[in-house]
């Protein structure tokens, strides 16, 4: 009997269910069209074995249905994705949302992304226009279960005292918006390098060279580079 052949060269194989429903994880979400598991929040790495693959490696496994190499890849690039998230400091419940949604667009986007190599850079944009997204859509509203605030007493300040703070919190909100000002006019290399450094806790140098595809030991000389114009900018 002759065997059957196999899948046509450049498209994936029935494999890529299998492969997906190894890895899948019970309840975890399942990305339309993929069948790979979506995590929900971080896997913990930490007793995971060290994948010597490169990411651009585990990427195009992924892209031809290599389910162990989309497992891998959550797991490499899940820190650097998360600290973007925790930057923007959203509740618990949105930023494992936030989270999720990363992955379902990584996932969706797995055969249309030009750049392999740069799937870090594209994870963490994603995670910051899911992040304004969230925080435009919502209004901060900060729930207090003390009732002596809203005392008319509970201001106990001398109306000297009110307005130097007044006047304190205005210079410190035109600093901060000065801040900003300066940080939106940097090159994106800059603003995307500085974003993930400023996550706290902050990720370690080898995942957010992993994450953005950047030697480990530029980015040190980079972030001061760009800190350097930052303060330039400031000065005017």
């Amino acid at each position: 009997m002759a065997a059957r052949p196999g899948p046509r060269p450049g498209r994936p194989g029935r494999g890529r269910k299998a492969a997906a429903a190894a890895a899948r994880g019970p309840g975890s979400p399942v990305a339309p069209g993929r069948g790979y598991c979506v995590p929900c929040s971080p896997p913990d790495v930490r007793t995971g074995r060290v994948d010597s693959d490169s990411t651009e490696h585990l990427f195009r496994a992924a892209a031809d249905g290599d389910g162990a190499a989309w497992e891998a890849l959550v797991g490499r690039l899940s820190p650097l994705v998360w600290s973007v998230i925790r930057s923007y400091r959203l509740i618990d419940a949105d930023a494992h949302e936030v989270f999720q949604t990363c992955w379902f667009r990584l996932a969706d986007n797995l055969g249309r992304i030009k750049e392999p190599d740069r799937v870090g850079s594209w994870l963490a944009t994603t995670a910051r226009h899911e992040c304004l997204k969230v925080i435009r859509g919502s209004r901060r509203v900060i729930p207090t279960s003390d009732l002596d605030v809203l005392s008319p007493g509970a201001d106990d300040r001398s109306p000297e005292r009110a307005v130097l703070d007044a006047e304190e919190a205005d210079g410190q909100e035109a600093l901060l918006r000065s801040v900003w000002e300066a940080y939106e006019r940097l090159s994106e290399n800059c603003r995307r390098l500085l974003r993930v450094l400023m996550a706290s806790p902050p990720p370690s140098y080898a995942e957010v060279a992993a994450g953005l595809g950047i030697a480990i030991g530029s980015i040190g000389p980079t972030r001061g580079r760009c800190l350097a114009h930052l303060r330039k900018l400031l000065a005017g």
